[in-house]
């Protein structure tokens, strides 16, 4: 285990506020797509310190192609056997409970967590969940980029198997520790989000992928490490409406108004906007002026568009508001 450089030797009182336990997760997919599934998982238990408290590792067969078997070395032969999700959900559900899920780019790895569950008919006992690319970003480390094996650098360690869910976890969870000490040092809020488990989901259609000579080829598969995001943009048609302005709390969503989302909802996101434009609203990725309101079940996060409309004053509801409020949307003044 990497020696603690950072070292608690300052005298500054551990925050109260901090949790008191984390599960350091990775996990290895198929690919990013909705209906991509896990084929291995892996946790570090880490306690209030940053400690390693016990481990785990598991194959999971994805009852599917494995996708990029060139970047998590796992086959179809290796994966026949392996237990399914549903198999494992009860021990994984173990380690990450009462616990802040920690991942690097968590968004992505909570995405995947939960969407199993969903299938699997039940939920993550995970609520909350801590990001370290958004950490190391706080934190204002000196990293040429946000990879893991940047961060890894940084504090000096080795990684042996890159892409193999148990050492990206062991390589994560000793490179979060000295990151927790820093940020508890310097009394840092810690970046955490809440974990939205879905209620509402969908896999959506699967084309059949066309695969080339390369075993376990998925073009739906890409790098995913540097921006802290995973969603694909989505290309819509534009807004037949204009935009008539803020929604006003209280009132009726009109169309042509200018929608964006901010973190987990319980209702898959990409089923929420699909149901907000056959509404007539217009779906932002972003926040500004224009911005007629946020959804977000997360109001007190660091999100920037959270952060953004504090500072523009665009006002905020949570998705269930929202969801009622779809059902009434108001006609645009003369039409499309």
């Amino acid at each position: 285990m990497l020696e603690d450089r950072t070292a608690a030797a300052s005298h500054t009182p551990w925050p109260a506020a901090y949790p008191e336990g984390y599960a350091v997760v990775d996990v290895e997919t198929t690919g990013l797509a909705r209906d991509d599934r896990i084929v291995s998982a892996a946790v570090y238990q880490l306690d209030a310190l940053g400690q390693v408290e016990d481990q785990w590792y598991t194959l999971v067969n994805p009852q599917r192609d494995p996708g990029p078997v060139w970047i998590h070395g796992l086959t179809s032969e290796v994966l026949a056997d392996a237990p399914l999700f549903q198999d494992i959900a009860g021990e994984f559900a173990k380690r990450l409970d009462g616990r802040v899920l920690v991942a690097h780019n968590a968004a992505f790895d909570w995405s995947m967590i939960a969407r199993e569950y969903a299938r699997a008919g039940t939920a993550a006992p995970v609520r909350q969940r801590l990001c370290t690319i958004a950490l190391s970003k706080e934190l204002q480390l000196p990293l040429p980029n946000h990879k893991l094996e940047s961060l890894a650098a940084h504090y000096g360690v080795v990684q042996q198997r890159a892409h193999h869910a148990l050492d990206d976890a062991r390589v994560l969870a000793e490179a979060f520790r000295p990151s927790l000490h820093l940020a508890a040092g310097a009394g840092l809020r810690l970046p955490l989000l809440a974990c939205q488990p879905l209620t509402e989901w969908s896999d959506g259609p699967t084309a059949a992928p066309a695969y080339s000579a390369r075993v376990g080829y998925q073009p739906s598969y890409r790098s995913s490490g540097t921006s802290g995001t995973w969603r694909a943009s989505r290309k819509r048609p534009a807004c037949p409406y204009p935009n008539p302005g803020r929604y006003v709390p209280g009132g009726q969503l009109k169309q042509g108004m200018r929608v964006a989302f901010s973190g987990d909802t319980s209702i898959d996101r990409e089923l929420l906007e699909d149901r907000a434009v056959e509404a007539g609203l217009h779906v932002a990725t972003s926040i500004s002026r224009l911005t007629s309101v946020l959804v977000t079940n997360d109001p007190g996060s660091p999100t920037s568009k959270v952060v953004k409309a504090g500072s523009f004053g665009t006002p905020v509801i949570d998705e269930a508001a929202f969801v009622q409020l779809l059902s009434h949307v108001t006609p645009a003044e003369g039409g499309a």
